[in-house]
């Protein structure tokens, strides 16, 4: 269970009864999974924006129907790597990483305004997602190049570290789809047991996530590319709603 990790609790008090309300996220658009019955559920998609996977065309679907549901969307940026889906680091310079984030980002944002809604925040991808916890480059790149969005990512790295100290809200994300190192960290994919797959687990786990205490977590992510992403959802969103949460998009 990874250290250190709590629930941003907000009180909305009706009848002298208090609803903690948190985040349920997914990673959308990625041709690998089944992206209206995954909005269906959550409430912020992670988009792709092309250069892991995606289209425009995909791109446009999920922004339309996210906007239907009122489900917020968030630029899922990465690697220009199609080839490995965005799971490989790649040393790009600060400037390259920078315009490709950029790119993404404004891409997306034209698609979603076409659409009705707005991109709300930011959420590096893969590899790029882990890098820029350790490496401060790559993560003053990838602030730079998505301009004032609030930053989804992994609690004590360098990414929002930065992005706090440059006034950025900061937002902290869980896993209860994946296992933790000592260090808060997530295990390497390749390593055994670093995906779970059993959806009661992952609903037990969101829960034990949700009720951690400090630093306050925002969101919990259910990886939208693992077999089952729909049922691991539902099944998260449940445990959380009989455990008293209330759910709302970023």
């Amino acid at each position: 269970m990874p250290p250190n990790l709590a629930v941003h609790v907000l009180r909305d008090s009706v009848g002298g009864v208090e609803t903690r309300h948190l985040d349920l996220n997914a990673d959308l658009g990625e041709e690998v999974t089944d992206d209206e019955a995954l909005l269906a559920v959550v409430t912020s998609a992670n988009v792709a924006c092309g250069y892991h996977a995606g289209t425009p065309a995909i791109m446009r679907a999920v922004c339309e129907e996210a906007a239907r549901l009122g489900v917020s969307v968030g630029a899922q940026v990465s690697y220009a790597d199609r080839e490995n889906f965005g799971r490989v680091e790649l040393d790009v310079s600060a400037e390259v990483l920078c315009e490709q984030v950029t790119d993404q980002v404004g891409t997306l944002s034209e698609i979603a305004v076409a659409c009705g809604t707005v991109v709300r925040y930011v959420k590096p991808h893969g590899a790029l997602y882990h890098r820029v916890v350790h490496d401060e480059e790559q993560a003053v790149a990838v602030l730079a190049g998505s301009g004032s969005l609030p930053v989804l990512g992994l609690p004590g790295g360098l990414l929002l570290a930065l992005a706090a100290g440059s006034g950025r809200q900061v937002l902290h994300e869980g896993f209860p789809d994946r296992a933790y190192a000592e260090d808060g960290r997530l295990v390497p994919r390749g390593e055994p047991g670093a995906v779970l797959t059993d959806a009661e687990t992952i609903a037990v786990r969101a829960v034990e996530l949700a009720l951690q205490e400090s630093p306050a977590l925002h969101s919990l992510c259910v990886h939208g590319d693992t077999p089952g992403a729909v049922a691991h959802a539902q099944a998260v969103r449940r445990s959380l709603e009989a455990a008293g949460f209330g759910l709302r998009g970023l």
